[in-house]
């Protein structure tokens, strides 16, 4: 028995779509020769910040704080503490981004403030990932059709479907660079997000035409 002939493919698809979130990170510092003191100030200001975000629930979809950071400053010669250093990161995740510029700039003007991003992402669900699946099986299939249609032959079945997977969506991020005087603006541009899929196909086709 003669086994059918075979045509091995690859399909491709890649779509640009908007963000769907933003993420942006706000980091509180204290420095104080007093340990109890830089430890006071960092909650404080800490806490000034989760009050400023509070304010934008409906616009922030998640808060997360990361590692709290607490060293000494020691003269360069010898172990004596001249200082303490203190900081906290917390990372947001915007979903509206017509205020994402106006909160971001709200909390570079709390006190001893450094903000960083946005960077813009898809969520992980995001429906524009099957899209591009989808569409990247659908390149696969008539990618098969063409070479078997050269040989003179048709697909006969569908042999095998493997993900080849696909570039990571960037995350890209915008920089902006401000002073705090009178109340300035921010705009901020969403930048658009790369989305790929690939696969293989293993079609059994009819026998070919060559002559």
């Amino acid at each position: 028995m003669v086994d059918s002939p075979v045509v091995t493919v690859h399909g491709e698809a890649s779509r640009e779509v908007p963000p769907e979130l933003a993420q942006f990170s706000v980091t509180v510092q204290a420095r104080d020769k007093d340990r109890q003191a830089a430890l006071a100030r960092l909650a404080e200001r800490a806490a000034a910040v989760r009050v400023l975000i509070e304010e934008y629930t409906d616009a922030v979809e998640r808060r997360e704080t990361g590692a709290l950071q607490v060293r000494p400053e020691l003269k360069r010669s010898g172990e004596r503490v001249v200082a303490y250093n203190g900081r906290v990161t917390t990372t947001v995740t915007v979903t509206d981004f017509t205020v994402l510029g106006e909160l971001m700039l709200r909390l570079a003007d709390q006190d001893q403030v450094e903000i960083s991003g946005p960077w813009w992402s898809l969520r992980p669900e995001s429906r524009a990932a099957v899209e591009v699946r989808q569409a990247a099986v659908r390149d696969a299939i008539e990618r098969g059709r063409e070479y078997a249609g050269a040989l003179g032959a048709r697909v006969t079945a569908l042999l095998e479907l493997a993900d080849e997977g696909g570039a990571d969506q960037p995350l890209m991020m915008a920089r902006a660079g401000f002073s705090m005087g009178e109340a300035p603006e921010l705009e901020l541009d969403p930048q658009p997000q790369t989305v790929r899929a690939a696969v293989r196909a293993r079609f059994a086709i009819s026998e070919p035409d060559l002559g």
